[in-house]
């Protein structure tokens, strides 16, 4: 294996994410739920991944849809009852998916019985569970710590006559997770679920967990007004975020999980920093693996992106992990979309898709990128994402990545729900519904298919080593190595053809035209190929 680690079912496994309120409502409520999920678990297995990872279902005042959790342990109404949650866990056993979840470590609702406790005093048995600090002599908040949702960091508390800290909403306070008792506590949430059957967890948010107990000021950042429109990003975040405390944490957290057999562990990270921190987090087997947003918030597509975010994972130690990578999820604009290449939204959908796959480590397809949806445009009067008001109209537009699966396409709501949803459906989607698209060979979710067959049957793209074996700013030539397979994939990602060795073997899939010309390719502009070399 290229990274080292000790085999696990885990290596290279693909991972389809679920936003439970925008895949199958099956109330009638408008709102996806984990029924609606368990009635489709069919058409997940037919894609052929090895999991699901669903985002949070637990109970929550919702104001960050889910990530404001108010009991760490149980499910929210909302979604269904944990008899529900168990159903779907059964249901995905039978047909070999692995089910994994969030877990929101760093933060909780301020509906959370803990802060309630905690915000009620400065002396009781919780008032350290929290992030608490004194007022400057001015009253202003103890520094300079901006929130990502925009404005300072810290929230006053009339009760305690103290700021407390949040990274993002202020209905969002920060767990002190310097505090033993409080590791405790999110080990047990983390053993409850383990107890139930889940076979890994997402670490959501996981650098905001530990900061500095000095509350040091952040140094200013140079910023360009059009990129950067938030306070957040005009900081180095070098003492809010990432402290290393975390990693004595997380090896607790592998201890536990040890226990528990071969689980899977993966962290969000979005610090300045972000390839050391997931590189430290992943070290000595403390998690699996971590990603971050190198490609998830980069507006154009390269060649010299894609080398310079993997190359770095490459031929790592013993016992390090691996990297997980994603071109689409729920915080941001569908890749689809976000490229903005000059082919057809179809044509880049299976693009992105082959160069996912061809990629090392755990991949992550979010719902919607097998069928190529584009971003949806959500007007501001039917926006939902707190992130998306605040900063309209620079925002991530996460809301229009959260828009309902379109599954068939002349039902009402492209059969998502029998009522208007919670987001509205694209005018472009229903075209492009899971319906239109079964048992049609050309379609974008028959190549995905096909993609997680090849990436499941060949050593090589799963689990073999990986090496970049050019630097030509327009192509891309990976290879995959793993025993006597080899396998070359060659993406042109520029606007003009590009002419390449060809490489001797069976092709194995295609995008765009790739013309043999004697011993040399010519591949179109946005075209890819992969061949199993002889």
């Amino acid at each position: 294996m290229a990274n080292g680690q000790k085999t696990s079912a885990w290596d290279g496994a693909v991972i389809y994410q679920i936003y439970p309120r925008s895949y199958q409502d099956s109330t009638g409520n408008g709102v996806g739920d984990l029924p609606g999920i368990r009635s489709r678990l069919s058409y997940v297995r037919d894609l052929g991944v090895d999991a699901i990872w669903l985002s949070p279902f637990f109970r929550s005042p919702m104001k960050d849809f889910g990530y404001d959790v108010s009991d760490f342990c149980d499910v929210d109404p909302m979604f269904g009852t944990m008899q529900d949650f168990d159903n779907l866990l059964s249901d995905a056993d039978k047909i070999g998916l692995k089910i994994i979840i969030d877990q929101v470590y760093s933060h909780s609702s301020d509906q959370h019985a803990w802060f309630k406790e905690s915000s009620s005093s400065r002396r009781n048995e919780k008032a350290d569970w929290y992030v608490w600090a004194d007022a400057n002599e001015d009253g202003s908040p103890p520094n300079n710590w901006q929130s990502i949702f925009g404005g300072p960091s810290w929230t006053w508390s009339a009760a305690r006559g103290q700021y407390y800290l949040n990274n993002f909403l202020p209905s969002q306070p920060d767990l002190n997770m310097r505090n033993p008792v409080v590791q405790e506590q999110l080990l047990g949430v983390a053993k409850f679920w383990l107890d139930r059957g889940v076979k890994g967890f997402r670490l959501d948010a996981l650098h905001c967990g530990i900061h500095d107990p000095n509350l040091t000021d952040n140094p200013a950042r140079p910023f360009n007004e059009d990129d950067r429109p938030r306070p957040y990003d005009r900081q180095w975040h070098l003492y809010d975020h990432s402290q290393p405390e975390m990693l004595d944490f997380l090896e607790r957290y592998r201890n536990l999980c040890d226990q528990y057999g071969d689980i899977f562990t993966v962290a969000e990270v979005g610090s300045d920093h972000a390839l050391d921190v997931m590189q430290q987090y992943t070290a000595a087997g403390r998690l699996r693996t971590a990603y971050s947003f190198d490609f998830l918030w980069q507006k154009t597509l390269s060649a010299d992106l894609v080398r310079d975010t993997v190359t770095p994972w490459l031929n790592r130690g013993e016992g390090d992990g691996h990297p997980a990578l994603a071109f689409s999820n729920h915080d941001s604009v569908r890749a689809a979309s976000r490229w903005d290449i000059p082919v057809s939204v179809e044509h880049r959908a299976k693009l992105f898709g082959a160069l996912l796959y061809a990629l090392p480590g755990n991949i992550f397809v979010y719902q919607g990128e097998e069928l190529g949806l584009p971003h949806a445009d959500v007007p501001f009067e039917k926006l939902q994402d707190p992130e998306a008001i605040a900063y309209w109209p620079n925002s991530l537009g996460r809301d229009g990545a959260r828009t309902p699966v379109p599954w068939t396409a002349d039902d009402a709501h492209a059969g998502f729900s029998t009522s208007e949803p919670w987001l509205p459906i694209d005018a472009r989607h229903p075209a492009l519904a899971a319906d239109q698209q079964v048992g049609r060979e050309e379609s974008t979710l028959s190549f995905f298919r096909l993609l997680t067959d090849l990436r499941r049957d060949l050593d090589a793209l799963r689990t073999g080593s990986a090496s970049f074996t050019n630097y030509d700013a327009n192509v891309l030539t990976l290879e995959r190595t793993g025993g006597d397979q080899k396998i070359v994939a060659l993406f042109n990602l520029s606007n003009d053809a590009q002419s390449v060795g060809s490489v001797d073997g069976k092709a194995l899939l295609t995008v765009g035209d790739v013309a043999s010309v004697g011993d040399q390719w010519t591949l179109a502009p946005w075209s890819c190929r992969w061949v199993q070399a002889d």
